[in-house]
């Protein structure tokens, strides 16, 4: 049986499933002979590299794995619906996929975040761990249910940086009154340091930053920030991005549209998701080196470090912020439970692993730690 299966599946991943199942339905007549056509809603401009880029990838892996039974068709942010409205769209059906990001939608749900990334949380290694070997998955699934959604993991942008910033930040201080796009979890924890935090959809940041109308901005990494221009308008570029050390970006289904699919189908989106977030990761890490140096060597932006009191300051209010959340919430306790004992776990094996190699390598230093 599990021979059968692994077959199926390395099947569909070559495209060969559909072909198979095409054949078979022209004899059987069964719904395996279907052709279906899905409107993709992503929460980016279209074909922003990484991120659209990346969504535009995930429909044209479907298409061409399912023999184009399934076709998905991919709007960007505001050619259907508004970026913050891609979740509703697909959860009552006007879209049948969409992409985007889960702590979008804390507002639904305060657990939400958790599928997105936590400050001072997981990496992007350590959380796809969690979310295929530690439970994760199971709990962002029944999450979605109460909303008509199938959730997916479909893409990573690794460690993203602080932020960009007008003024220089040399201590605590000089975040109090500040105004800051920052999402998720990680803008609760600034307005605990005194900053005014609000969400914009990334195609109106350059001008919320340009004409004043926020002072900082967090959006993704080099290669993302690059392409929208922030070092034009904003000198500063600030690291670690403590806020999301490994996000995890979203693909959502409708579930009528996911319960209507044949089984093949379902695996070859299932399976296609889990490419595409492979693929941008590996993309934005080796762009993100590239645009690094041409940030620094090119446009003489100066990347700085947070002092060390304000990080203190931020992890000290990161972790009121997630316990806080947890006592209020009974879904985002649950995951909690089980996020918290596995980062733990998952800490010395990332620092006798991957600390230790860049150590080894004269990143960091030799310990690890």
């Amino acid at each position: 049986m599990l021979r059968r299966d692994m077959l199926a599946t390395l099947m569909a991943a070559a495209g060969l499933g559909a072909v198979g199942c095409a054949k078979e339905s022209d004899q059987s007549g069964s719904r395996n002979s279907e052709r279906f056509h899905w409107k993709m809603y992503t929460t980016w401009p279209r074909n922003f590299p990484g991120l659209g880029s990346g969504a535009a990838r995930l429909a044209e892996t479907i298409s061409t794995m399912s023999g184009g039974r399934l076709t998905v068709e991919v709007f960007g942010a505001g050619e259907r619906v508004p970026a913050m409205e891609v979740f509703d769209a697909v959860s009552r059906g006007s879209a049948e996929m969409g992409h985007g990001a889960a702590y979008y939608w804390k507002g639904k749900s305060p657990a939400m975040p958790f599928f997105t990334a936590l400050p001072f949380g997981m990496n992007a290694n350590e959380t796809n761990a969690w979310l295929h070997w530690g439970g994760g998955m199971e709990l962002w699934r029944e999450l979605y249910a109460d909303f008509n959604l199938v959730p997916f993991d479909a893409g990573n942008t690794g460690a993203q940086m602080g932020g960009w910033f007008r003024k220089r930040i040399d201590s605590v201080a000089d975040l109090d009154g500040l105004r800051m796009r920052i999402p998720g979890l990680g803008g609760d924890v600034m307005a605990r340091l005194g900053v005014a935090t609000v969400n914009i959809p990334g195609g109106e940041l350059y001008q919320a930053l340009s004409s004043g109308a926020i002072d900082a901005a967090e959006w993704v990494g080099p290669y993302n920030d690059l392409a929208f221009g922030f070092h034009k308008i904003a000198p500063y570029y600030y690291y670690p991005g403590w806020q999301e050390p490994g996000a995890t970006l979203e693909a959502i289904v409708n579930k009528e549209a996911w319960e209507a699919l044949p089984e093949d189908l379902q695996k070859i989106v299932e399976t296609a998701c889990l490419a595409a977030s492979h693929t941008m990761l590996a993309e934005i890490n080796a762009r993100n080196a590239e645009a690094l140096r041409e940030l620094q060597e090119e446009h003489g932006v100066e990347v700085l470090p947070f002092p060390e009191d304000v990080l203190s300051e931020l992890r000290a209010a990161a972790d009121a912020v997630i316990t806080e959340l947890a006592d209020r919430d009974e879904f985002a306790a649950r995951v909690w439970e089980s996020y918290r004992p596995f980062r733990d776990t998952m800490a010395a094996n990332t620092r006798i692993g991957d600390a230790a190699q860049l150590g080894a390598r004269g990143i960091l230093p030799a310990s690890g730690t």
